[in-house]
């Protein structure tokens, strides 16, 4: 078996566990209240990535943590998972699986435009053309393609799902320039997100034994959504001799996840979800490859 051929088999084993999430998500709300969820799926989270600083012997790695380290991942743990995921949770909560979770996959057009005041980078024209193909697509799914009426079927719950991606866009920035390890990273941005929810919980009286169903659902997101996948990922563009060619397989993801709502959770796909998604992704793409061009050029 090839490096690059692992390469591809961890990534893409990653993109197909993330794409039963959503399925997951909403399923799982049935049993359970939204905080409990993630409490128990970032408790989960928490367990596998100490498991994978301890199976990695990287567990000397906390020796060299500062004040200033601490500070910085109890940051980046009330944005994620604790802020991120409260709203995304509970934007699944009023909207439909396939709407929820598409809407979600807007945060590289936000990245894109928060790039520009937070990392002082320009865009350009085929940037701002990219953005507002993508734009358009959230506009389409929302109203369920009735743009003239703008009726959304929450707009509540759009809003929380498009602010869910302005969050995890914000996370992806500043987390991308912490130079620490990956997989502590990780593990302390959860233990701190996982003390706030905690909190949380206790706060607002939400401390009860959940349902099995909901507690094995919320399990499930806690491996394959938070904490399982990210190492199978990150594993995946370790082993890659390229790194964008990997990256490329997480837009099959949103496309697999529709077809995993359809048989799980029993949703109709509308075919405004389908157009929405394929002009979110369209413009996605649009602005990687272009960047990517840019890249080259430079070289």
């Amino acid at each position: 078996m090839t490096r690059s051929f692992k390469s591809y088999l961890f990534a893409l084993m990653a993109v197909l566990f993330w794409s039963t999430i959503a399925s997951a998500l909403k399923i799982t709300l049935r049993y359970i209240d939204f905080r409990q969820l993630l409490f128990y799926a970032s408790l989960t989270s928490l367990i596998i990535l100490f498991a994978a600083l301890l199976w990695q012997k990287k567990t000397g790695l906390f020796k060299s943590l500062t004040f200033a380290d601490l500070l910085r991942s109890a940051i980046l743990g009330f944005i994620s998972p604790f802020l991120y995921y409260l709203v995304l949770l509970k934007a699944y909560d009023l909207l439909l699986a396939q709407e929820a979770g598409t809407l979600n996959y807007i945060w590289p057009v936000v990245l894109v435009l928060l790039s520009v005041p937070l990392l002082k980078q320009k865009i350009g024209w085929v940037s701002i053309v990219a953005v507002l193909i993508s734009f358009f697509g959230t506009l389409i799914i929302g109203t369920h393609g009735a743009l003239l009426d703008l009726e959304f079927t929450s707009a509540k719950g759009v809003a929380l799902a498009l602010g869910s991606a302005v969050l995890w866009a914000l996370y992806w920035i500043f987390n991308v320039r912490d130079p620490k390890d990956d997989i502590l990273k990780l593990f302390l941005n959860f233990t701190f997100g996982t003390l706030y929810i905690t909190l949380l919980i206790i706060i607002t009286g939400k401390i009860s034994l959940p349902d099995v169903k909901g507690l094995l659902g919320s399990v499930y997101v806690g491996v394959f959504e938070l904490g399982l996948t990210y190492i199978l990922w990150l594993k995946g563009l370790q082993l890659a001799a390229t790194t964008a060619k990997v990256s490329n397989l997480v837009y099959l993801s949103p496309f697999i996840s529709l077809f995993v709502i359809r048989f799980a959770v029993g949703e109709i796909i509308l075919p405004s979800t389908i157009a929405g998604l394929a002009m979110i992704v369209g413009g996605i793409l649009l602005q990687h490859y272009t960047s990517m061009s840019k890249q080259h050029k430079t070289k």
